[in-house]
């Protein structure tokens, strides 16, 4: 038994050393963005020249755009996506619409008509409508390629709504002729719907403001986001089109064609609305979908990126992007293991002054999430409004985090194993305001997986954690089983309350 200890603590401290490493690289990327900001601070206007005056440019200047919307089972919203596609400020015989549907329903006859309303009104709009998902999102977006006739392709997902100015506020960044994709940040249409799409909203800032800016602004490696961003065609075609072998082309894709010398930016002035997932499910696809795929593009590219002409500085940052997926193994070992550590091992009071020691990284954590979602978020009210709102939610959120570490892990570990699965759509139902609701809404998951099972047992599991230290004295690890046990309760819970909601 003591043997077994020993190793549990061994497998203990390195998750928490790997964990505490990633939040110190999340920590390096908020010096290079606020680097970032302070120089635009002592620019005269404080922003950048890039395509100054490039409105003025006569209709028959723009360059020629393809927007491709890939969509599957959209019912909901494809009607909304469409209409606003069709007001973007941009000549209109200087783009054309593809509507790359996958559907099986009646999406498939509600994009039908609205693609034909607008063929009427004289807009160049088609729908291509795929009787097989081969290759998925990936597929669908390959095959389209060969109907293309853009010098440049926007990509949209169903659920968003740039706004008008969208195209001439990114082409203006591929006068460089080595910018390759431009990005821009994701906002969100329906943040205060619900506490999920709350703590959602707090990461997805984070990644959105921090982690994009931040590695545009240290000369890292960046990503595609898969939506709201600008690819050259060139660029595409060189570093070897779409490819369906990872469930997230975008992020592979966005390395293949770095390492082919393109370069990314990132817009974090341009804002594109989009619709959070408001049910757990959703929220719980994506994850999959996020974390899986990142685990099979990392497994993918890191040798290539290691034999790389890249900087060593580069390559670290690529690894822990290209990685990050992996740390919710690491804070589910930490989790499952602690238990353990304090029920068995005789030095437990080493293992939470590791802990202790460890919380540096819990500061660097703090530092980003605030930076990204109190300081930089001026135009969300008052300042003390928005710190009384991280006070609040931030706590949650790590409890969130900590409580999708199984569902994340399973994820993770397929990936790194190379075992395939479909690709799960997200679906969007349309929520932008506190009076819409899920009730009777198509394509809500009607099953109770396995995984969900075991989130309910995990969240006991950690309450007997918390209760025991309490009653040992043993208070080390109190906060964070506390933390666990909320957590799994939290996507227990709203598992369970979503999948009975019916037609």
């Amino acid at each position: 038994m003591s043997v077994l200890i020993n190793v549990i603590f061994i497998l203990y401290a390195a998750a928490l050393v790997a964990i505490t490493a990633y939040c110190l690289m999340q920590l390096n990327l908020l010096y290079k963005y606020r680097q970032h900001h302070r120089r635009l601070r002592r620019q005269k206007n404080g922003t950048s020249k890039v395509g100054a005056g490039i409105e003025h440019r006569p209709d028959q200047d723009w360059p020629f755009v393809t927007i491709q919307l890939p969509i599957f089972n959209e019912m909901y919203v494809v009607e909304r996506l469409i209409d606003n596609i069709m007001q973007l400020d941009y000549p209109r015989d200087r783009f054309e619409v593809h509507v790359l549907d996958d559907s099986t329903d009646e999406t498939v006859d509600i994009t039908r008509r609205k693609v034909e309303e607008y063929r009427a009104k004289g807009f160049n709009i088609a729908q291509y409508h795929r009787t097989n998902r081969q290759g998925y999102k990936a597929g669908a977006l390959k095959e389209a390629m060969q109907h293309a006739r853009g010098e440049f392709v926007a990509i949209f997902d169903a659920d968003f709504l740039p706004r008008p100015d969208f195209l001439k506020a990114t082409l203006a960044h591929f006068e460089d002729e080595k910018v390759g994709v431009v990005q821009t940040r994701w906002e969100h249409l329906n943040e205060n719907y619900s506490l999920i799409t709350r703590l959602q909203a707090l990461q997805l800032n984070v990644h959105f403001r921090v982690e994009q800016k931040g590695r545009h602004a240290g000369n890292y490696l960046l990503q595609f986001n898969g939506t709201a961003g600008v690819w050259r065609r060139q660029t595409i075609d060189d570093a070897g089109g779409w490819e369906a072998d990872t469930l997230t082309e975008d992020l592979d894709l966005s390395i293949r064609a770095q390492l082919k010398g393109w370069k990314i930016i990132f817009l974090e002035e341009v804002g594109s609305p989009a619709e959070l997932p408001a049910e757990m499910h959703g929220l719980k696809s994506q994850q999959f979908r996020w974390m899986k795929g990142g685990a099979e593009t990392a497994r993918k590219m890191l040798p290539t990126v290691w034999r790389s002409d890249l900087s060593f500085g580069q390559k670290i940052h690529a690894t822990m992007q290209l990685v990050a997926s992996t740390v919710f193994v690491c804070v589910f070992i930490m989790g499952v293991f602690s238990v353990p550590i304090l029920l068995y091992w005789s030095n437990v009071q080493l293992g939470s002054t590791l802990l202790e020691y460890c919380y540096v990284g819990m500061l660097a954590l703090i530092a980003v999430h605030y930076t990204a979602n109190v300081e930089m978020q001026q135009e969300s009210g008052a300042y003390w409004k928005r710190l009384a709102k991280f006070i609040l939610l931030f706590p949650l959120f790590l409890a969130l985090s900590m409580g999708l570490s199984l569902h994340n892990t399973v994820a993770v570990v397929q990936g790194w194993l190379g075992k395939k699965s479909a690709f799960v759509r997200t679906p969007k139902f349309n929520i932008t305001g506190l009076k819409d609701n899920l009730w009777n809404r198509k394509y809500l998951s009607k099953r109770i997986s396995w995984t969900t099972a075991m989130e309910g047992m995990l969240a006991v599991f950690f309450a007997y954690a918390a209760w025991s230290g309490y009653q040992s004295g043993n208070y080390g690890f109190l906060a964070m089983h506390l933390s666990m046990a909320l957590g799994y309760s939290f996507i227990f819970y709203y598992s369970l309350r979503h999948v009975r909601i019916r037609r």
